[in-house]
C-alpha cells in the first residue's frame, strides 16, 4: 500500500481541527442563540424532516424547538472520534453533557452525536447529526431505572444511547465461562467506529 503523501497528511491534519471545531462552535451558537450561526454549519441543502430541505427550514426548526423547550442552555463538549471514508467525507462520534432551564426544573442530559461530516467548496459542515441519549432528568431527580429521558411534562421514554451498538447487547447476553476469552485483533486506524457498529442500522430517535 502507498504511503500518503505529505500534502495529504497536511491535508488530513487540517481536516481533522477544522472537524473537531463544528462541536464547539455548534453548542456556542446554540446557547447564545445565534441561530443563523448555528445554521451555517450545515449545507445549503441540508435535509429537514421527511420532505424540507434548506437553511431556513432548518432555522424555523430549530427556533420553534428552543422557544417550546427550554430557556437557558449550556452543551459541554468531550470525546470526540473521527474517521474518514474518504477526503472529503468523515463520520464520528462525539460526547455532550447539557443543561436546560425547562420552566422550574434545571433539566440534565446525557448523549452522544453520531456525525457524518462532508466538505463543500473546500469547508466541512455537517451533513447529518444523529443524537443518541442516555438520560434526561431534573438535577435533584437522578435518572435511575428504564426510560431515563424524564423531561417534565411528559412521559418518560429511552433515549437510544445504546441502540447504535450491538456491543451492549452481546455484554449482558454472553456471560463469559471460566476459559480465557477470545481477543480480536486491534481495529484499523479509520474503522474503529466502523468495527463498533458492527454493520447495525441507525435508530430512529425521537428528538423532541
Amino acid at each position: 500500500m502507498n504511503e500518503p503523501t505529505l500534502q495529504a497528511r497536511l491535508d488530513r491534519l487540517e481536516s481533522l481541527e477544522e472537524i473537531r471545531m463544528l462541536p464547539a462552535k455548534y453548542a456556542l451558537a446554540l446557547d447564545m442563540r445565534d441561530l443563523d450561526a448555528w445554521v451555517g454549519l450545515f449545507p445549503e441543502d441540508i435535509k429537514v424532516g421527511q420532505d424540507k430541505i434548506g437553511r431556513a427550514h432548518l432555522k424555523a426548526w430549530i427556533d420553534d424547538t428552543l422557544r417550546l423547550q427550554f430557556s437557558t442552555t449550556s452543551h459541554h463538549i468531550g470525546g470526540h472520534i473521527i474517521e474518514f471514508k474518504d477526503p472529503d467525507n468523515a463520520s464520528g462520534v462525539v460526547y455532550s453533557k447539557n443543561e436546560h432551564e425547562a420552566g422550574p426544573d434545571w433539566v440534565i442530559m446525557q448523549m452522544l452525536y453520531w456525525d457524518d461530516y462532508q466538505r463543500i467548496d473546500g469547508r466541512w459542515y455537517f451533513r447529518r447529526r444523529l443524537p443518541c441519549y442516555l438520560y434526561a432528568s431534573d438535577l435533584n431527580r437522578p435518572p435511575i431505572g428504564e426510560k431515563k429521558m424524564r423531561w417534565p411534562g411528559r412521559e418518560p421514554y429511552d433515549g437510544s444511547w445504546h441502540e447504535l451498538w450491538p456491543s451492549w447487547k452481546t455484554f449482558w447476553n454472553n456471560k463469559p465461562g471460566d476459559a480465557l476469552p477470545e481477543v480480536a485483533e486491534p481495529a484499523p486506524l479509520d474503522a474503529f467506529l466502523e468495527r463498533m457498529r458492527r454493520g447495525s442500522s441507525a435508530p430512529k430517535v425521537r428528538v423532541r
